[in-house]
């Protein structure tokens, strides 16, 4: 990815009064929302302050960003952005606007980003994205509330009729092969940063946290070889039926986080608490999406995902992450 700044000259500069004559046109638009998703080259527009902070986020990206081209007037196939333009001048604001009037595609960047890249650039956020509670439909909407409760409590009764053979095979796997009970709990911080306890498998040996909390890695020497086959295909995360009847987790959502985590967490990864606006789950978005790790990079890319989950929430995204878990269960594509 390529970013070219464009500074503005004084001839730009005085360019008020023309943008009321000079003729913005457009000769062709995309045909579709896949075609504008697929642009080589796209132009933002922010405050110059803002440009670097746009260099840093969008470099491994696969197309080129020009920012702050204000000499353009045939905006054919161009996908015009805009990031925090309520600190544009009237005259830039203006610029986009007319681009509007003539039909441009014109967008927040950060909508723009979030759905070609299905995943919400956190970094680039600020505290109105959120503010705007009726952009969440899973957060304003009662109806969409109740329709994910009623599918959460169909899930939940299907989902231990159809593993029970594996809930009781994994209960005597445990129990042959070390010490301990098969269960164990642990707080999680849930909706609305309140704490609960969630059940699951016990995978590791009893004394994995004697020196204290610590994030599981990929070889970690603390899980045993049952544990290591039932976090694989998620098994050990089935005893969160239990969760889910008590109304405390849903099927779908953002995995939940122990407190102690979160305190480090939310000191590097802006809105990191936002995610506890709604339910957790026992799968989700970044569990299908992005591989295991349990670095502070990997927690960013799972935040990003989360993110996006909650802004784009609907019963057919739900779904297809359900059945995206269920593949990941066949083939063991898990932790």
């Amino acid at each position: 990815m390529s970013l070219k700044v464009t500074s503005i000259s004084k001839e730009q500069q005085s360019f008020e009064e023309e943008l009321d004559f000079l003729s913005f046109k457009i000769q062709e638009s995309f045909k579709s929302k896949k075609e504008a998703f697929k642009q080589g080259v796209i132009y933002v527009y922010c405050p110059m302050e803002q440009a670097a902070k746009i260099g840093d986020v969008v470099a491994d990206y696969s197309f080129d960003i020009v920012i702050n081209d204000y000499s353009i007037r045939d905006f054919s196939k161009m996908v015009i952005c805009h990031y925090q333009s309520a600190y544009l001048t009237g005259v830039q604001r203006k610029f986009l606007i007319n681009a509007t009037e003539c039909g441009a595609w014109v967008e927040p960047l950060v909508s723009y980003l979030d759905e070609r890249l299905c995943y919400t650039e956190v970094k680039l956020l600020h505290s109105s994205y959120f503010l705007h509670q009726k952009a969440f439909s899973i957060l304003s909407t009662k109806r969409t509330q109740l329709a994910k409760r009623v599918v959460d409590i169909i899930s939940a009764g299907l989902l231990f009729l159809v593993t029970l053979p594996f809930l009781l095979l994994t209960i005597l796997c445990i129990k042959l092969e070390s010490k301990g009970p098969v269960f164990y709990k642990q707080k999680r911080t849930g909706q609305y940063n309140q704490e609960y306890y969630v059940y699951k498998f016990r995978s590791m040996f009893t004394n994995a946290e004697e020196k204290g909390a610590q994030w599981a890695t990929e070889n970690d020497s603390r899980i045993t070889k049952v544990g290591r086959f039932i976090r694989k295909t998620r098994i050990d995360e089935l005893p969160q039926i239990i969760n889910i009847i008590k109304g405390e987790m849903s099927i779908v959502g953002p995995r939940p986080e122990r407190e102690v985590f979160i305190k480090d967490l939310e000191k590097n990864i802006p809105y990191y608490r936002f995610r506890h606006a709604v339910k957790p789950g026992v799968t989700g978005l970044a569990q299908v999406r992005y591989p295991y790790g349990a670095s502070l990079e990997d927690a960013v890319w799972k935040h990003k995902y989360d993110i996006h989950y909650i802004k784009h929430h609907s019963l057919l995204l739900d779904l297809k992450i359900l059945l995206l878990t269920v593949k990941t269960v066949l083939f063991g594509l898990g932790r």
